[in-house]
């Protein structure tokens, strides 16, 4: 087998079980390959660190799929989609949606898999899980005997690794819209047409956060709403009134369909606006609600945005604090990976001072169990998520 021997002066990064090889890192490659092969990944004094796939197109140069010196075949992938379920059936007991593999997470690099109901959708972002899809196909049908199974390849990153996009049903067919349930929530997903692969799975122990901050006189902002899943919750929970804001039409529109499959028909409104417009108009009328949510979508998608995404994140954090009644609560959200969680803080600080606030927290936490991530690899540390009681300073 093809060996790829890395230099001496590089972090150990692999022995502390990160999972990726960059080209920077590697001395030299002994034996002749094809992009997409299974090597092996020696350290300098000619120790296995282990196994993966290479392709030499992209910066990660190597992704490993084992530390273990195994045999890489159809049963090898078979097994870590098992394991991969059955971390998901333990500690999201009677699941039926989620997450069911998370990439490096899961031990298999460059695939996701989502669960919806008795339907899979898939998004495979390598080369060397592109080349093994029949062994991936099988593994699926074998551990969740699906009704189909929808690719969602159509993101910019494969182009990265020399694939290209598209999308489409893989094995069986089935409606492009499906009906699930989390935290006793009913959701349509779009796995054809909606963001990522249909649905934000991550958020899902992060909404049940909310139940303790709603009563039955409580109001409630929901800023960047996408499809209505923290207003849902809101309002599952009791709330009196409920203002979902996103700037997409196509999104509201199905928060309004959410709402009505759950019969929560009465004290909502929908708006379409720029939340950043809404959530300043809002202070200069001076609402305010009991408990404000900005859950805004990725500023940040490359390091050098991070100037900017801060002071946007800090906008909108500013201004949603204001609309906080006296004593009330603010839940906020970034899934930024570049804005890192103590840089999440010292931007909340910051609103909070300017905003003449002080802030309590309750609650922080980042994705779910079935976004579990692996301690070496902090680019898996993405979703911060808060609750603030907030006061006033003055």
């Amino acid at each position: 087998m093809v060996k790829v021997i890395l230099n001496r002066q590089r972090k150990k990064r692999l022995e502390e079980g990160h999972p990726w090889v960059y080209k920077s890192e590697v001395a030299k490659i002994k034996g002749n390959f094809e992009p997409g092969d299974i090597v092996e990944v020696y350290n300098h004094q000619d120790h296995l660190l282990g196994k993966g796939y290479i392709n030499p197109a992209s910066q990660m140069i190597v992704r490993l799929l084992t530390h273990q010196d195994e045999e890489i075949n159809e049963q090898f992938f078979t097994d870590k989609i098992r394991k991969a379920w059955q971390h998901r059936e333990r500690f999201i007991p009677g699941v039926r949606s989620c997450r069911a593999v998370y990439g490096e997470a899961d031990f298999l690099p460059g695939l996701v898999v989502d669960k919806y109901e008795d339907v899979l959708v898939v998004q495979i972002v390598s080369l060397g899980m592109e080349v093994r899809k029949e062994w991936i196909l099988k593994g699926l049908l074998e551990v969740f005997n699906p009704k189909a199974v929808y690719l969602r390849n159509d993101v910019y990153v494969r182009e990265l690794e020399g694939l290209e996009q598209g999308k489409g049903f893989w094995y069986g067919e089935s409606p492009t819209e499906i009906e699930i349930e989390e935290n006793g929530v009913k959701y349509i997903v779009d796995i054809e047409g909606g963001q990522k692969t249909g649905f934000f799975f991550d958020q899902r122990e992060n909404r049940a956060a909310i139940k303790p901050l709603i009563t039955p006189d409580a109001t409630v902002l929901d800023c960047f709403t996408h499809t209505g899943s923290f207003m849902l919750n809101a309002y599952l929970y009791g709330a009196k009134h409920v203002t979902a804001v996103d700037i997409s039409e196509h999104a509201i529109e199905t928060a309004k369909r959410n709402a009505e499959l759950n019969g929560f028909n009465d004290n909502i409104d929908f708006v379409v606006a720029n939340a950043f417009d809404y959530l300043r108009e809002s202070v200069q009328q001076e609402k305010q609600w009991d408990v404000v949510i900005v859950d805004p979508p990725a500023f940040a998608k490359t390091r050098h945005a991070v100037d900017k995404a801060y002071s946007g994140y800090k906008d909108v954090n500013l201004h949603g604090l204001k609309l906080v009644k006296e004593g009330g609560y603010f839940v906020t959200a970034s899934c930024s990976y570049h804005v890192d969680p103590g840089m999440f803080e010292q931007m909340i600080q910051d609103a909070a001072f300017d905003a003449q606030k002080v802030l309590r927290e309750i609650h922080w936490s980042g994705a779910g169990y079935d976004h579990p991530k692996l301690l070496a690899a902090e680019e898996g540390d993405y979703l911060k998520f808060a609750i603030y009681e907030v006061t006033s300073r003055k």
